[in-house]
C-alpha cells in the first residue's frame, strides 16, 4: 500500500489516497498465449502429468506432423495452425471448445491460495458493493473487436458469445471479415485468438480477481470525452493537476522572495527612466525642428521683401 496526499499542503487530509499497488507484467493475452503454446509443446513429446490436464487421450504423436495435429481447444473450430520454437514445430487443429480452453488456461494463473491472486500476489480486498470499475486495453478489444458487445460488462452474455464464436468454422468467421461484420481494428490474428482471449480475460476476472459473477458495475471503453485512456495512471495525472496551487501557496515564504522583490523593483524603475528620456528626446528633437522650420519660412520672407524693395525703387521715374 501506498499513501499519496494530492492536496495543496499536507494539512490537506481529506485528500489523503492509500493506493493499492502492483504490476501484472506478464499476464497479458499474448504473454498467456505464448506459456500455453509452450507447454503444448513439452506436452507434445512427453506423457507428463500436465499433458493428461489438457487431453486425458493425449497420443505423443500428435501435433508432430500436419496430417496429425494436436487438438486445441482454444483455437476457433476448424483451424490449422502451427507453432514453431527453434527447429521444432507443432501442428494445431482447432476445437473451439471455450469450457475445455478455460480449464486449460487457468493453471497459468498462478494461484497459490485464497488470499493470493495473479502470480501469488497479495491482492487488496475489494467491497465490490460500491466500487465502480473501467477495462481497457485487452478487455476493451476481446468484447468488441469481433463479439461487438463493449459497454457494460455481463458474464452470462459475454459468456454465451464467447462460447458461440468458439464453436463457430474458421471458413465461416473469415468470410465474416470480408464482408465487413467485425470492427475495423479486427484482423486474422484477432481471429485466431479471440477464442483463448476470451477465455483467459473471463478467467483473470472471475477466478484471478474474483469478481464476482453478477456484477454489473464494469464498463469496457476505449475513449474517455475523445480521449485515450491508459491504465491507472490517468487517475493519479487528473488530480496532479492541481500541484502548481501548492507552489503559489509557497512561493512568499521562499527565502530569496525579497531579493526577487528588489530586483524587480530596480529592473522596473530603470524600465521607467529609460522611457521617460525616449519621450523628452522625442520632444526636444520636434521643437528643433519646428525652430528650423520657422528659421527658413522667416529667411524666405526677408528675400522676398528685399526683392519686392528693389522692384519698387525701379520703377520710381
Amino acid at each position: 500500500m501506498a499513501e499519496f496526499n494530492l492536496g495543496c499542503d499536507v494539512e490537506h487530509t481529506e485528500h489523503v489516497y492509500r493506493v493499492y499497488v502492483t504490476t501484472f507484467l506478464g499476464f497479458g493475452g499474448n504473454m498467456a498465449r505464448q506459456r500455453y503454446e509452450d507447454q503444448l509443446l513439452n506436452t507434445s513429446s512427453t506423457s507428463s502429468s500436465s499433458a493428461q490436464s489438457l487431453d486425458r487421450t493425449l497420443d505423443q504423436t500428435l501435433g508432430q506432423s500436419p496430417d496429425r495435429p494436436l487438438p486445441d481447444p482454444c483455437l476457433p473450430l476448424g483451424l490449422s495452425d502451427s507453432v514453431l520454437r527453434g527447429n521444432r514445430t507443432l501442428h494445431l487443429r482447432g476445437l473451439g471448445h471455450w469450457s475445455r480452453c478455460q480449464e486449460a488456461v487457468r493453471p497459468f494463473l498462478g494461484l497459490h491460495n485464497g488470499t493470493m491472486s495473479l502470480g501469488g500476489v497479495y491482492r487488496a480486498p475489494i467491497n465490490f458493493s460500491n466500487s465502480e470499475f473501467y477495462g481497457f486495453s485487452e478487455f476493451y478489444y476481446c468484447m468488441e473487436d469481433v463479439l461487438r458487445i463493449r459497454g457494460t460488462y455481463d458474464s452470462r452474455k459475454f459468456s454465451r458469445a464467447a462460447a458461440d464464436y468458439c464453436s463457430t468454422q474458421w471458413s465461416v468467421l473469415k468470410q465474416r471479415l470480408d464482408n465487413k461484420l467485425f470492427s475495423q481494428q479486427a484482423d486474422l490474428n484477432r481471429l485466431k485468438f479471440q477464442c483463448f482471449k476470451s477465455a483467459w480475460m473471463w478467467e483473470v476476472l472471475h477466478t484471478g480477481f474474483r469478481f464476482p459473477l453478477s456484477f454489473s458495475s464494469l464498463r469496457t471503453a476505449q475513449l474517455v470525452q475523445d480521449k485515450e485512456v491508459q491504465w491507472t495512471l490517468g487517475a493519479i495525472l487528473y488530480k496532479t493537476r492541481f500541484l502548481p496551487l501548492r507552489d503559489l501557496r509557497q512561493e512568499p515564504v521562499r527565502p530569496n522572495s525579497s531579493s526577487w522583490l528588489r530586483s524587480s523593483f530596480v529592473y522596473n524603475h530603470h524600465v521607467l527612466s529609460v522611457c521617460i528620456l525616449v519621450v523628452a528626446l522625442s520632444i526636444l528633437l520636434y521643437l528643433l525642428r519646428l525652430r528650423r522650420i520657422h528659421q527658413r519660412e522667416q529667411r524666405q520672407n526677408d528675400v522676398l521683401q528685399l526683392l519686392w524693395a528693389e522692384e519698387g525703387e525701379a520703377l520710381l521715374p
